[in-house]
Order: structure tokens, then C-alpha cells, then sequence
């Protein structure tokens, strides 16, 4: 276990669920309810218990997903129970599409969060900046890994237009039909360390965990040829152990990612703009009108561009959003609870 990621903290969280039926396991998939564990004996398939279930109901963000330590509980009539998750140490958090601005837990307790950008179509700065965004705010190291560098010519060139959109962040390109680059990437997954992949569909992402697998152990697709979009050939989010140790957390093509809680992870995507900001004459700027202002002055000399500033603005108007309807959802289930306890 400890080469998939078994740690002190993590056994110290167990303690208090070890019995003679318990086992711990961390899941490789979750299919409806039902979660595909890997045990010190294997892999066993485990249903919700009710206490997962119930915290579940209040929030699903306490869910089992890919990367969760668990504890499997084996009952006399054969049947294999999850009871419990235990506490996450880092976690991919989207927002969902729903009204009620809630989280969704897309992998947890991994080291590295890499960004996915194929070059094979450009990439697409914006999707770069949104998903380096989620990957701070995740607690991991972010990556970026800029895959098909056998189908262009420039592949270096490219990855240093994409470092200055990735500021303090690695950039490596990387082929995974001619293995280059892959040595770069494969320390990345070392024993007991765990690498997720983020990215669009047709990015390469399940071409990659086989290229580092040595094996076929995600399907895979061609990209169709007339607007260079991929077809989702992983429907679902899998944690695959690697040979030699470690794990790869490969996730489905992300259409679109909502921020949900990212402040610190838009300030780390966006280190650049923070530092110009922190030039400004004034505390309170609004970079917008006010004399002295740092960020203003790099946009007007080439510093920093407007594309790059728009998506600045854009993904911080959005996380304001967010936290509008998040106090809104909170204070709407405080007033439930004290109607509740008026009631009785």
C-alpha cells in the first residue's frame, strides 16, 4: 500500500476504524454508488455504508471519489461495505452546474495536478489558466504537460509562450507514440506519489497513462479531423497504479470547469498580475482609472497583455459570483435548521 501512497497520517486516521472486519483501500473507481477498492488483497468492489450515505446527502462532497483512502468493512454474508473516507490531504474541487453552487470532488490525495494541452491543435491559453487555477487551489503541484510534441516542429517554442502564461509553474512536451519526453514526466510517478491528468477530451491524457504504464490500459480514440476535437473515450475517472510504483489519476475531457472556492488558486495562476498589483499607488485599486496604477501601466507598455488581463478579470468576477451563492445556499440552510428546532 505504501507505494500507491499509504502513509503515517493516513494509518493514524484509520486507527480508529481497525476491527477484524476493516480494511483499508483507496479507490480506483466509482461506478453509481458502487466503488472499486485496492486492498492489501486485491480488489474488492464496495457499496456505500449508510454513514456515507447520510454525509453524502448533506453534502456531496463527502463522497468517496478516484484517490480516496478508505476503510472497507467485509460482513459475514459476503457483502463488501465502504464505511468511511478518510481525511483528504489534497482534492480537485469543481463547481457543479447546479443552482445551489455546490462542489464536486474529481480526484483526491494527489501530489502532482497536471494540466493536459495538446499541440497538435494549439493551445488554448484561457483553459490553461482555468484548470492551473483549480490545480493550486487543489493543495498538489501543478504541471503542465504539453502532449503530441512529435506533430510540430516548434513544440519548445510554444511551451515558452505557455511558461509566461504559467508563471512558477513546470512546462515539460512530451510525445507519448515516440516516448519523448516521458522521462521527465516519470518522476512524477514515483512510488508512492500520484499524478492526475486535467484536461480536454482528445488531449492525450489516456495515451499518456498507457505510455507511462507500458502498457494498454486506457482506451483510446482519434481525434476527429474536422475541428481537432476528441471523442470521450474515458467516460468515467480511474486510478491506475503504475508498475514500478506510484499512481496515475486519469480523468475524463473537461468540457468546462467551474470555479468553485479558487481565491488562492486565481492568485497563484495569476502570480504576475498579483505582483504587478502589489506596484499600484494604492491599497484598494480597482485597476481601472486610478493614477499610479501598476497593472494599467503593463498593459499600456506590453507587460502584460489584454488577453491574458481579461481572463484575469473574468475568472475573478466569476469566483465573486460563486461566493455570493454560496453565502446565500449557507444562510438558507441555517434558517432551515432553526425552523426545524422551533418546531419541536
Amino acid at each position: 500500500m505504501k507505494q500507491l501512497g499509504w502513509d503515517d497520517r493516513f494509518a493514524d486516521a484509520y486507527a480508529r476504524y481497525d476491527r477484524i472486519d476493516t480494511r483499508p483501500g483507496r479507490v480506483m473507481r466509482v461506478d453509481r454508488g458502487v466503488c472499486t477498492v485496492l486492498t492489501e488483497s486485491g480488489s474488492d468492489r464496495a457499496s456505500l455504508g449508510g454513514g456515507v450515505l447520510a454525509q453524502g446527502a448533506s453534502d456531496p462532497v463527502h463522497l468517496p471519489c478516484v484517490g480516496d483512502w478508505v476503510v472497507v468493512r467485509d460482513w459475514p454474508d459476503r457483502r463488501t461495505t465502504l464505511e468511511a473516507v478518510l481525511p483528504r490531504r489534497t482534492a480537485i474541487v469543481r463547481r457543479t452546474a447546479d443552482k445551489d453552487s455546490t462542489g464536486q470532488v474529481l480526484a483526491a490525495n494527489l501530489d502532482v495536478a497536471a494540466v493536459v494541452e495538446p499541440l497538435d491543435s494549439g493551445p488554448d491559453f484561457g483553459r490553461i489558466e482555468r484548470l492551473l487555477a483549480l490545480a493550486w487551489d487543489s493543495g498538489a503541484r501543478p504541471l503542465v504537460v504539453l502532449t503530441k510534441a512529435d506533430v510540430t516542429a516548434h513544440a519548445e517554442a510554444v511551451a515558452d509562450q505557455v511558461r509566461e502564461v504559467a508563471p512558477n509553474v513546470e512546462v515539460l512536451t512530451v510525445s507519448a507514440d515516440t516516448g519523448q519526453g516521458l522521462d521527465t514526466l516519470r518522476p512524477y510517478v514515483a512510488p508512492g506519489r500520484t499524478l492526475a491528468l486535467m484536461g480536454r477530451s482528445g488531449a492525450g491524457k489516456s495515451s499518456l497513462v498507457n505510455a507511462l504504464a507500458g502498457a494498454t490500459v486506457m482506451m483510446t480514440q482519434s481525434v476527429r479531423r474536422v475541428d481537432g476535437k476528441g471523442r470521450h473515450t474515458t467516460t468515467y475517472r480511474a486510478l491506475v497504479p503504475m508498475p514500478n510504483g506510484g499512481a496515475v489519476i486519469d480523468t475524463p475531457g473537461l468540457r468546462g470547469v467551474g470555479l468553485l472556492d479558487g481565491s488562492v488558486g486565481l492568485q497563484e495562476a495569476f502570480a504576475d498580475v498579483d505582483e504587478l498589483a502589489m506596484d499600484c499607488r494604492f491599497a484598494d485599486c480597482t485597476h481601472s482609472t486610478e493614477p499610479g496604477c501598476a497593472v494599467q501601466a503593463a498593459l499600456d507598455d506590453g507587460e502584460l497583455t489584454a488577453r491574458r488581463w481579461a481572463s484575469w478579470l473574468r475568472l475573478r468576477k466569476e469566483l465573486e459570483h460563486e461566493s455570493k451563492r454560496r453565502a446565500v445556499r449557507l444562510r438558507e440552510e441555517e434558517r432551515a435548521v432553526r425552523n426545524r428546532y422551533k418546531g419541536r
